[in-house]
């Protein structure tokens, strides 16, 4: 009887009592949701402290043990952030923060001499003091992780200064697209009628499409060096895969990933026929900076193929920190091309559209269909190795518990991947 009676009850508020409670035990019932299944994966963590039969031919015992605490490390750390997130979150909602917020930027364009029809002024500088409240809390924890985790294993690259300085950049880099694009927002759903949702969402996918077009041509280059690839064997067999599936291939470049993280990366962008591929310097073994400094420390000079065969040249890079050979680029190339030719990108825009999780359970579909493209141009041996290569550069943790890989991973663990290829590598 208590509990109908307190649903009774409940159902009895007002209706904006009712939908704020709705709100805060929707976003709690979803943070425990998540916490249940990372604490699974913490399990696996945890408990899992010998490398799997299957990886034992292809990963030693120390890169297993590096990877494991790592992802412990960073299990500890989402933890705490995201209970913070949520505690700050549930106080806001529950001390009246947002409407706080809407006065203060109200008094602002007052003083200002905004009069009140300037209701579009106020709502852009109510978004102006919320994302500038959101960014400073989140500081204290972007920093442990960078110079904390990240440092404590080996991936961090940046120093404080820089760290700050690029911080302010993004904030105001992201002031410069938020406010007009909410103005605009803002305007369309004043004017839209009864149907200004649908004029909203058209604006809105508009605008992501556009983003998406100038991001790596006109904002990622403020934040990072890119540079053409230079000439030579490599970019040759790039140009070269391009032509065979008919990709649009325009220009390929290199950037500078190493100043920030030793993580690696590659991606391509564009539209029609202009199409770009960009490699983090972290994923190639022979222009990776990090190498390229370990290297002379060591008084070394860069390997050339086919070289480096000795026990005692192999002693001395056992601590290279990472790197693919070119035929491993070409394959991590050919599973992201295989995206581009079976049009994934264009699918993805359009389920992301609808709901994140079934953009997770498809985008894992989408990798493994990459995997089997790239082994259609025959690099299912240089793919499989450049897995490997890349899981253990980037500390990745090979075991994943069930559901949560389900719910978080945009792509399979290694070892399912690793699997799939497994039958045309013995071919």
């Amino acid at each position: 009887m208590g509990m109908w009676a307190s649903l009774d009850a409940m159902w009895e508020m007002p209706a904006e009592k009712r939908i704020f409670g709705a709100v805060l035990l929707f976003s709690w019932t979803v943070y425990l949701w998540e916490t249940f299944l990372a604490q699974r994966q913490r399990r696996i963590y945890k408990t899992t402290t010998r490398v799997p039969p299957e990886l034992g031919q292809i990963m030693d015992s120390e890169t297993f043990e590096k990877s494991r605490l790592y992802q412990l490390d960073k299990s500890t750390f989402s933890f705490w952030s995201g209970l913070y997130s949520e505690i700050e979150g549930t106080l806001i909602l529950l001390f009246g923060g947002i409407p706080y917020l809407w006065r203060l930027s109200g008094r602002f364009c007052g003083f200002a001499g905004f009069g009140p029809e300037y209701e579009i002024t106020q709502s852009l500088v109510f978004l102006l003091l919320a994302t500038l409240f959101s960014a400073l809390t989140g500081l204290p924890w972007s920093l442990y992780n960078t110079f904390v985790i990240e440092e404590k294993h080996g991936f961090n690259q940046q120093t404080l200064g820089f760290f700050m300085k690029d911080a302010v950049k993004k904030f105001i880099v992201t002031q410069c697209i938020l406010l007009p694009v909410s103005s605009l927002l803002l305007y369309i759903i004043k004017i839209g009628g009864d149907y200004f949702f649908i004029y909203a969402w058209l604006f809105t996918l508009v605008v992501s499409l556009v983003l998406v077009t100038i991001y790596a041509d006109y904002i990622a280059p403020l934040f990072d060096k890119f540079t053409p690839l230079p000439e030579g064997k490599l970019k040759q067999e790039i140009e070269v895969m391009a032509k065979s599936i008919d990709f649009p291939l325009t220009k390929v470049y290199v950037v500078e990933g190493s100043k920030r993280s030793s993580h690696s990366n590659a991606y391509f962008y564009g539209f029609f026929k202009n199409k770009r591929i960009v490699l983090f310097d972290t994923l190639l073994e022979e222009y990776s900076v990090l190498n390229k400094d370990i290297l002379e420390e060591s008084g070394m000079e860069p390997r050339k193929d086919g070289e480096g065969d000795s026990e005692e040249i192999k002693a001395k890079v056992k601590n290279k920190k990472q790197g693919c050979k070119n035929e491993e680029v070409l394959a991590v190339l050919g599973h992201e091309l295989g995206h581009w030719k079976l049009g994934h990108t264009v699918k993805n825009i359009i389920i992301s559209q609808v709901l994140s999780f079934c953009l997770t359970v498809l985008s894992r579909r989408f990798e493994f269909q990459a995997d089997a493209f790239a082994k259609k141009l025959g690099k299912a041996n240089d793919l499989y190795s450049a897995l490997i290569k890349l899981n253990k550069d980037n500390l990745g943790f090979p075991v994943s518990d069930r559901l949560f890989s389900m719910w978080h991973y945009s792509h399979p663990p290694l070892l399912e991947r690793l699997r799939a290829l497994e039958s045309s590598k013995r071919d």
